[in-house]
């Protein structure tokens, strides 16, 4: 099978990695690639906005199946585009990707089928958006509505907090994405990732992750896109593995396909888990970043196949295995991200990749023959262990060989369930 894999991140990184594992591959192309991905498919320069220049090259190459690995080219309707054109794609219409696109089409959806969530309500003005904050009082949650690369979320411990959140989104902070935005209740809890692949009409557990979204030590700080991540979730037991399914993914993809939007690709479940059991917080299209690469780390099935039913509607057939072990991932930045940071400094060595340890890329480039950092998250170091623990203490030795000045990580990645694993 002749593949092209869209993307660029630690997320696509993973992704080229498991997929070239795969015996049904034959050939695997990515478009725009990076160095870490240049090690597993032939990079290709096309603009991957413009969807007649992604299809003219999928006909160039005879291209079997495009696997899409970001949110943005989904929200845009590249899948959609490639559809029309008989090209089979892993990952939803424009319109199923609202999901993701839209926060309020989420808590819609939310509202119109049962679905548990924080108490929401929508705003496209400043004013009412504040009267309603003042009303209900912190803490509470702003979001943008649209995408704003993980980062248009305020979890708003004071009023005040909120009401500068709200600024940001109608003052332009987040471009589009914050034309209108959410509000929405706090929920208390543990939060956890959850994955599932869907074709429409069938869906397949994957597995659980916990994410690490604020950049310091202890959870401080401001929200980043991840620092780092682990899996499985221990908070994710079996029984709320079974409550996530039958109270929130199986009635979002009825509800979606009820109206007209069938769901075909990734359901990423953002869950805080409270006293009542399982809440969504929202969902993502696209397999989580980092949580992607502990999920390829620890999965035993070939994913090629897993990612072709969705596409083809066949995952009814289809069945997935893991290994035991626990994976780890720590996401090595630049110094000042979340802020501003200085592009293109020198990675001077990256240590060599050994069984159940591998340094992913996420942003980085080659110049002039040197490795260098282009992005905020550039590295995401991923170990596996017997433990969380085990796979912890690997992850960190491994980030220590980084020879790297201006990168800077979380020492603390998997903190909560090595706490349970102490305990």
């Amino acid at each position: 099978m002749r593949l092209l894999l869209i993307g660029s991140g630690g997320r696509e990184h993973a992704l080229a990695w498991k997929l070239a594992q795969s015996p049904l591959l034959t050939e695997l192309f990515a478009a725009p690639g990076n160095p870490g991905i240049a090690e597993h498919a032939t990079l290709v320069a096309i603009d991957t906005e413009s969807h007649p220049d992604v299809i003219a090259f999928c006909r160039d190459k005879a291209i079997d199946f495009v696997v899409v690995g970001p949110e943005a080219p989904l929200v845009a309707g590249l899948a959609d585009r490639l559809r029309e054109a008989g090209i089979a794609v892993f990952g939803p219409s424009a319109a199923a990707a609202q999901l993701e696109g839209s926060k309020g089409f989420t808590k819609d959806i939310c509202a119109r089928y049962g679905i548990p969530t924080g108490a929401y309500q929508r705003f496209n003005n400043a004013p009412k958006a504040k009267a309603y904050i003042r009303a209900e009082g912190a803490p509470i949650v702003v979001k943008a509505d649209g995408l704003a690369a993980g980062k248009g979320v305020t979890v708003a411990m004071t009023v005040d907090e909120a009401l500068a959140a709200v600024d940001d989104c109608f003052e332009g902070a987040f471009g589009e994405a914050g034309a209108e935005v959410v509000i929405e209740a706090f929920l208390d809890g543990e939060e956890a990732s959850f994955f599932c692949l869907c074709d429409g009409s069938h869906v397949l557990a994957l597995a659980t992750a916990q994410d690490h979204k604020r950049v310091g030590d202890g959870d401080t700080g401001p929200n980043t896109g991840g620092m780092g991540a682990y899996s499985p979730a221990p908070v994710m037991t079996p029984e709320m593995v079974e409550r996530t399914m039958k109270d929130i993914i199986e009635p979002t993809m009825r509800g979606m396909a009820e109206s007209g939007h069938p769901f075909s690709g990734v359901f990423f479940a953002g869950l805080m888990i409270t006293a009542k059991g399982p809440e969504l917080i929202e969902y993502n299209v696209r397999f989580g970043d980092p949580e992607c690469q502990v999920l390829m780390m620890r999965m035993k099935s070939d994913l090629l196949p897993l990612l072709y039913a969705c596409a083809k509607g066949t995952l009814g057939e289809a069945s997935v295995e893991w290994h035991d072990d626990a994976a780890l991932t720590v996401v090595m930045a630049s110094k000042g991200y979340p802020g501003a940071y200085e592009k293109n400094t020198a990675i001077a060595a990256l240590p060599a990749d050994s069984d159940g340890a591998k340094v992913f890329h996420a942003g980085t480039a080659v110049k002039d023959g040197q490795l260098v950092a282009t992005g905020g998250r550039v590295l995401n170091v991923t170990a596996l262990g017997k433990s969380v623990g085990q796979a912890q203490s690997r992850a960190y030795a491994l980030a220590d060989k980084v020879e790297w000045a201006n990168g800077f990580c979380r020492r603390d990645i998997g903190w909560r369930a090595i706490e349970r694993e102490n305990g």
